[in-house]
């Protein structure tokens, strides 16, 4: 078990700043985003719902800042392998707020759909002239989707470079939220033009997307606490890693077979390797050695259990 600080490779200590700094950026950005949109929204149910989200967009931001001051300290007595799941419990936290904001923005804006509730858009003087606050609603919502998807695009490689599942999934978001805008911008034209459902079918529409993605979330939050195989964190699909690190440890002259398995905890990959040595190999001395090679393979390996065994046991599904 390591007992050490854990510590990016020196490669990856910039891009984790980076993302450090395109987070805070996001939430200067999103508090002037959430006041713009609480100030001109007026009755429009598209533009609440678009609200809320923008307002939601800022947990996973938060929670990875507060998790990468905390992922990297050293095991304790009480926290004996170290501090890594904190990104994963960042996850769930996000996870839970978008599936459950998710549910009650579609209730809503179902209720409000069936009452048949007909919203109206008023005006505003600027600069001595009337102008409809519809076109003042559409410009916050370019404002609210444009740059969130530049900083959206900008996060996803961080993310997949650091495997950070919470920066993923705030990427991801944000790299989305023109769907949200653009779907609002709709429900406020609709309204213009007389349609009155047009507006609640539109916060239907965002609150369906902010559902989906708060349920994929909360599944893949639960099933890394559930000890899943570690996956990629772009296509879920397994980390060939894993393969690989088995196979590294099978071309070891004095191992005969071995059978690894692995779980993600954060960032990191903890895991055992069961063994059959080779008849006379000093066990103790060829472990330690392995171990320091296995570390050294890969930075995702973090805390590895070298097991010698006579016969290898397959945990995996027939």
């Amino acid at each position: 078990m390591r007992t050490e600080a854990f510590e990016l490779p020196e490669d990856l200590k910039p891009k984790l700043k980076k993302a450090k700094r395109l987070e805070w950026i996001t939430l200067v950005y999103l508090a002037t985003v959430v006041v713009l949109m609480y100030l001109v929204m007026g009755s429009s149910q598209a533009m609440k719902t678009a609200w809320l989200e923008d307002a939601l967009s800022m947990i996973p931001a938060i929670s990875f800042l507060i998790a990468s001051c905390i992922y990297n300290r050293k095991p304790n007595k009480k926290f004996q392998f170290g501090f890594h799941r904190v990104f994963t419990i960042a996850f769930l936290t996000g996870s839970v707020a978008l599936f459950g904001m998710g549910l009650f923005l579609m209730v809503d804006s179902a209720i409000t759909l069936m009452k048949a509730e007909h919203p109206t858009i008023g005006t505003i003087m600027l600069f001595g002239k009337q102008i409809w606050m519809g076109w003042i609603m559409i410009a916050v919502l370019i404002y609210s989707s444009l740059p969130a998807m530049y900083l959206g695009y900008k996060k996803l490689p961080l993310a997949k470079k650091l495997h950070n599942k919470i920066l993923y999934t705030d990427a991801n978001a944000q790299k989305a939220d023109y769907m949200t805008g653009f779907a609002a911008m709709a429900g406020i034209l609709g309204i213009g033009m007389g349609w009155w459902w047009a507006d609640a079918s539109a916060a239907l529409f965002i609150s369906l997307s902010v559902l989906k993605d708060g349920y994929t979330n909360l599944k893949d939050a639960v099933e890394d606490l559930m000890d899943r195989q570690p996956l990629h964190i772009k296509d879920e699909k397994p980390d060939e890693l894993v393969v690989k690190a088995e196979n590294f440890v099978k071309s070891w002259e004095w191992v005969l077979d071995a059978k690894a398995r692995f779980r993600e905890e954060g960032q990191v990959y903890f895991g055992d390797v069961q063994i059959i040595a080779k008849p006379g190999t000093d066990i103790p001395k060829a472990i330690e050695e392995g171990l320091k090679k296995l570390h050294e393979f890969h930075w995702k390996i973090y805390d590895v259990t070298l097991m010698p065994v006579e016969k290898i046991k397959d945990y995996s599904e027939k």
